[in-house]
């Protein structure tokens, strides 16, 4: 109740009630964008198609087949299977890949892991991450090229320094016993620096308090990096390790350039040997068989890696 005076006299007004005036309430509309997202990933979903399963299931077909590009696709059952198991070549080469994989991946992996730990604890540097990433950047080709040229036993100029340091010449290339692990050692040198700043970019994910709760009861840097790096970085350390693994199974460029399966299959890896079956001897029947063998062995070891080191769980809680 208000009272106001004006001219003498007392007037009262009392307001009404104030209508409280809502906005009419909007719905909310939750827009549908499966559409646009099926637009976006068409382009990728139709090159996986073409270029991934439809080669996938065509290979797998031609495994059962006699075929050499020259006439149709001949059904022969499992042939090509019986083959391979007598194939005393077929055996060899995926000796020699296993061991090309066990020295690549475990000088590599310990080798990235040592640098990005000493890149986390002593510098962070952008500049020197590029500098790790460049070997990265040279294709496989160029890297082999560079090398066989380097290593070459009469004219490499990494044999005319050891000449000259009185070590004498050594065929890193053309002797068996030191080939693979030449091969393993060239392609480390390009991809180490990768797996380094995969393993960095897992080191980042690590709480510094965990570190500094570390320190204060009083664990060492080996303790620390025993019970703490090790255990919170296992499933960057997994995935790596699979990605690796299966990279090295599949080298073919380096072997390619440098020895050509040589001397006497003593680098004739799988891969090498799939395309040596294909496109030396066109039997497109068998190669396609070793290619769903080698597909075999990799599903096998990445699904009993992925169950080991329990890659979808983390220590950290």
């Amino acid at each position: 109740m208000t009272t106001s005076t004006r001219t003498g006299r007392e007037t009262t007004s009392t307001p009404g009630p104030r209508r409280l005036q809502r906005a009419p309430a909007r719905r909310q509309r939750h827009r549908d964008d499966t559409r646009v997202a099926l637009v976006f990933i068409a382009p990728a979903l139709v090159g996986f198609l073409l270029f991934y399963i439809w080669p996938l299931l065509r290979g797998i077909y031609l495994s059962f087949t006699k075929f050499n590009l020259l006439t149709p696709p001949q059904f022969n059952g499992l042939t090509n299977y019986a083959r391979m198991v007598h194939d005393p070549i077929f055996w060899n080469a995926l000796k020699v890949t296993l061991e090309y994989v066990v020295i690549n991946i475990g000088l590599q992996t310990v080798l990235a892991l040592v640098i990005a730990v000493m890149m986390q604890r002593l510098t962070k540097r952008t500049w020197l991450r590029g500098i790790m990433l460049t070997p990265y950047l040279v294709s496989n080709v160029v890297a082999a090229m560079i090398f066989l040229w380097i290593l070459d036993y009469q004219l490499g100029i990494g044999n005319n320094i050891l000449a000259w340091l009185g070590v004498g010449r050594i065929p890193f290339l053309s002797s068996s016993n030191l080939v693979i692990p030449t091969i393993a050692f060239i392609n480390v040198w390009r991809h180490v620096g990768y797996t380094a700043l995969l393993i960095f970019a897992g080191l980042q994910t690590i709480p510094e308090y965990v570190y500094e709760a570390a320190r204060v009861d009083g664990a060492s840097e080996s303790r620390m990096f025993r019970s703490i790096t090790i255990p919170l970085l296992r499933p960057i350390l997994a995935l790596v390790l699979i990605i690796s693994i299966i990279g090295s199974f599949q080298v073919f460029d380096t072997v390619a350039i440098t020895t050509q399966g040589g001397p006497v299959n003593s680098s004739r890896v799988l891969q090498y040997y799939i395309y040596d079956m294909a496109f030396t001897r066109f039997q497109f029947g068998y190669a396609s068989t070793l290619a769903v063998a080698l597909l075999v062995v990799l599903v096998a070891i990445s699904f009993v890696q992925y169950r080991l080191t329990r890659a979808g769980t983390t220590d950290l809680d």
